[in-house]
Order: C-alpha cells, then structure tokens, then sequence
C-alpha cells in the first residue's frame, strides 16, 4: 500500500459516521452547532438591517445616497451598477437625497468606478455638483467608514442589490450613519445566486469588522466634498 493510499484511508476513517449511537449524537450535535455558528453572522447581519430596506418610493428622505460600486465593463459600469445608478438617480429627481456620494475602487490608473459612475449619472440628468466621488471605497467596510470619518455623512440612502443591501446597512450602521436602504431589483440570474451565496460567507467578514472597527485600507484627511454638495443651488 502506497503512502498516498494510506493517507486517503485515514482521512476516510475519520470522516465515516461514528458506529455507536453515543459516537452518532455527539456527531450530529457537532453539525448543528457548526451550522448554527455559520447562521450567526447573517443573523445579525438581517438583525441589524431590521425593516430599514426599502424601495425607492417609500425610502425616508435624507440628505445624501450613498451608491456602492459593482464592476466595470470595458470602463462603463456593470449592468447591475448601473441598476444602482439608475435607482440613484430616481432619489435625486424625486427630491427624497440632495447629493449622492459614489464610491468604488480606483486601485488603478486604468480601473476607476467612481468616475464612470459619476459620467453615469450625468448622463441620466444628476448635476455634477452634487456628485462627490469617493476613490477608496475597496470594499463595503471601507465604503461606510469613509462615508462617516472623511465626508462627514451621519444620515444617508444607502443604494446597492437586494442581496448586498443588508450587509451595507449593517456595516454602515457600525460605522455611525444612520441609514435606510434601497434594496435594487434586477434579473435573478447566475450573478444574482453567486451574489447570494457570497453574502453567506461574506457576512462572517462583516461581523468581525464591525466589531473590530478597523480603519480603511486608505483613511486620508477629512474632505468637505459632501457638505459642498448640499450647500449648492
């Protein structure tokens, strides 16, 4: 018997059912348990979203909507940013947001959501002047953080996928805005599922930050952007 062999042989030993029903009962409270740490996260993660999802015509009004980046395509935004868009700029025209603060990443020279996002809009009739990019939104943690700590938000629209809009609410609530949710339709496709799945998984990531409260991956100084925003005619 080759080593390989043996190795396998052991790993199948104990990965079998225990034969005792002692050795059974311990194994499936074992089970129930690891499931029950796994769901954890995502309870809190819906806990801690309560009945703040909302569509775009029954959101509370607030000063800013705050839109997450979701991928570039060719430079243009992915159709599910520009669902986000869309819904962004659906606040702006009814009044319920006054500025929208886009945030996304522009690790590089040649990737930068913020700004097509921002071309997005002002191609669908948003003002540029009450767009404010945010260039270090890497990840949702980052993007709430920053949102409080460098542009001031305390109240906002948040505008993401249904499947994301939770943890957005979550996170951005751990970081001190007091935010509601727009919870973004669209077709529930391969992306949609794989979008869901990972949320799974990703809200084990979200409950550690928002107990750590870690700072961004790049903080910067405070910048005045959003206020600007308001203030114009």
């Amino acid at each position: 018997m080759t080593q390989q062999t043996q190795w396998i042989r052991r790993i199948w030993h104990r990965l079998r059912l225990p034969r005792t029903r002692r050795g059974q009962r311990r194994a499936f409270q074992v089970t129930v348990l690891a499931c029950v740490l796994a769901l954890l996260p995502t309870t809190w993660m819906n806990v801690a979203a309560g009945s703040r999802v909302r569509t775009v015509e029954d959101v509370p009004a607030a000063p800013v909507a705050v839109v997450f980046g979701a991928g570039l395509w060719d430079g243009e935004p992915s159709p599910y940013l520009a669902h986000r868009l869309d819904a962004a700029a659906r606040l702006y025209e009814r009044g319920t947001v006054r500025a929208l603060l886009v945030t996304g990443d522009n690790s590089r020279e040649d990737y930068d959501e913020p700004d097509a996002m921002r071309r997005y809009l002002v191609a669908h009739g948003v003002p540029a002047r009450r767009i404010v990019s945010d260039h270090a939104g890497f990840d949702t943690w980052d993007s709430c953080t920053r949102a409080r700590r460098v542009f001031g938000v305390d109240r906002a629209v948040l505008v993401s996928q249904g499947f994301h809009i939770r943890r957005a609410l979550a996170l951005c609530g751990a970081a001190g805005l007091d935010a509601y949710g727009v919870g973004v339709d669209a077709e529930h496709d391969v992306t949609w599922y794989y979008g869901g799945t990972r949320e799974v998984f990703a809200a084990a990531k979200a409950a550690a930050e928002a107990a750590v409260r870690p700072d961004p991956r790049f903080l910067g100084p405070e910048e005045d952007g959003v206020a600007t925003a308001l203030r114009q005619p």
